[in-house]
């Protein structure tokens, strides 16, 4: 890490720091404001979950639990609803209420969307500018108060439903469009990383990407297990400055339209990753393809804790940098979110023993959250509540979506009480290698 780059040698040992384990929880924030197309609905999750309204209970709850951090995302199409003018109203409502109750916010800046102005999203050819802009000046209003950034939210996943899928802007569809979006996204990472670097030396960026693990029982299908796994990676290899020629995807990305002249500046200027943010779910991770006729298909099972576990290492020797659980959740009844809590603790403690030096865990969500099929969908609002929460949502109209507390929320409250005592102590060499003494 070079000395430009790397916040001082105390952010890091506090970090890894015996006592100093974070927990955390987040809320649900995509933010996609453009209608679409059949239905007119948008899918702003604190409009639909009705966060902005309830911003102070919902504050108070996080705050209740106890934890020592939030990832809180913050809605950049409110925060600059024209190009260059800014309101500051909700992000300092916001942020400085998770501050006033003694939790230190982890800034989510990008969330899967961009303003409506910013036409083509992350193919606009000024995303790059216009985020760094929106992230430093954020950066400048809270310098010295907040310490930790995530640039953006899965920038892969963004790739996927932006790009491959066409569900969101800029609505391309195919490996190309996956490959195109990806890289315009990554390159805006990289543009929000230095644009905060340079504001205030002083922070932790938490890189944060979802995690997931292909499989197959079809001797066949190895080559697409192989392909599908190494996308998994592309984003952060990109933006660590891993692609060149002896890369596994770099004729793959030629052959989708990406030369060597766009991989070039992020082998130029690597980032260097602070913290490495490791998003997973029991239901949504664990993908095992098979053969479909002419197609190849994607079957998710339920996984066990173990998954983490696994995960975590893969994480761990390839990129060598602390890692944070930086979301997971089971979905279902809270008989299986808690077996969830539990054995996922328990996996993170197992990881930390082996000497991974895993910081963190983020219960993800607070409460439920709208599935994101809402926004072509035409049932109502409340057929589309995922319970995977420490909260419920009330779905009863007179309710209002009030939340309902869990047993898991008095649970997750006790296991933060207890500091490391749920996933013990690192290992001294484990502090080490995460930046520790």
């Amino acid at each position: 890490m070079s000395a430009a780059s790397a916040p001082p040698r105390s952010q890091l040992a506090r970090l890894v720091e015996p006592g100093r384990f974070c927990w955390a929880t987040g809320i649900e924030d995509t933010f996609i404001t453009d209608p679409w197309k059949r239905t007119g609905r948008t899918l702003d999750e604190y409009e639909l979950t009705r966060h902005y309204e309830r911003l102070d209970e919902d504050l108070d709850l996080i705050a209740g639990l106890g934890l020592g951090a939030a990832r809180y995302g913050i809605p950049w199409h409110r925060v600059e609803p024209e190009p260059g003018r800014f309101d500051w109203s909700f992000a300092d409502a916001a942020l400085g209420g998770l501050l006033e109750r003694g939790v230190a916010p982890i800034v989510d800046l990008v969330h899967y969307g961009t303003p409506g102005w910013l036409e083509g999203a992350f193919l606009h050819a000024d995303f790059p500018a216009r985020a760094a802009e929106y992230a430093a000046r954020l950066a400048e209003r809270f310098r010295g108060r907040i310490h930790w950034y995530t640039p953006m939210n899965e920038p892969r996943i963004a790739a996927w439903y932006c790009g491959r899928l066409g569900w969101w802007p800029p609505y391309q569809r195919g490996l190309r469009g996956f490959a195109r979006v990806l890289v315009a996204a990554c390159r805006g990472v990289a543009a929000i990383d230095a644009a905060l670097r340079a504001v205030d030396p002083e922070i932790v960026l938490a890189h944060v990407d979802a995690t997931d693990l292909y499989e197959s029982a079809d001797p066949a299908l190895a080559d697409e297990v192989a392909l599908r796994q190494a996308l998994v990676f592309l984003a952060l290899d990109l933006l660590t400055g891993r692609v060149d020629e002896r890369h596994t995807l770099h004729g793959w990305l030629a052959r989708m339209g990406v030369g060597d002249a766009e991989l070039a500046p992020f082998r130029e200027r690597p980032l260097e990753i602070d913290v490495l943010g490791i998003n997973l779910y029991p239901m949504f991770t664990w993908k095992h393809l098979v053969r479909a006729g002419p197609r190849v298909r994607v079957r998710m099972r339920y996984a066990g804790p173990e998954l983490l576990e696994q995960l975590g290492e893969m994480y761990w020797r390839r990129y060598g940098r602390p890692l944070f659980v930086s979301e997971t959740a089971s979905l279902g009844s809270v008989a299986r979110r808690r077996a969830w809590l539990d054995g996922s603790i328990g996996a993170v403690r197992n990881l930390r023993e082996r000497g991974v030096p895993l910081i963190g865990y983020t219960w993800w969500p607070l409460f439920a959250l709208v599935a994101w099929s809402y926004r072509q969908g035409h049932r109502a609002l409340e057929r589309h509540l995922l319970r995977m929460g420490l909260y419920e949502l009330d779905p009863r109209p007179q309710a209002a979506l009030a939340r309902v507390p869990t047993l898991l929320a008095s649970v997750y409250r006790e296991i933060a009480a207890g500091g490391d005592a749920a996933v013990g102590s690192l290992a001294p060499a484990a502090r080490a290698a995460a930046g520790g003494d």
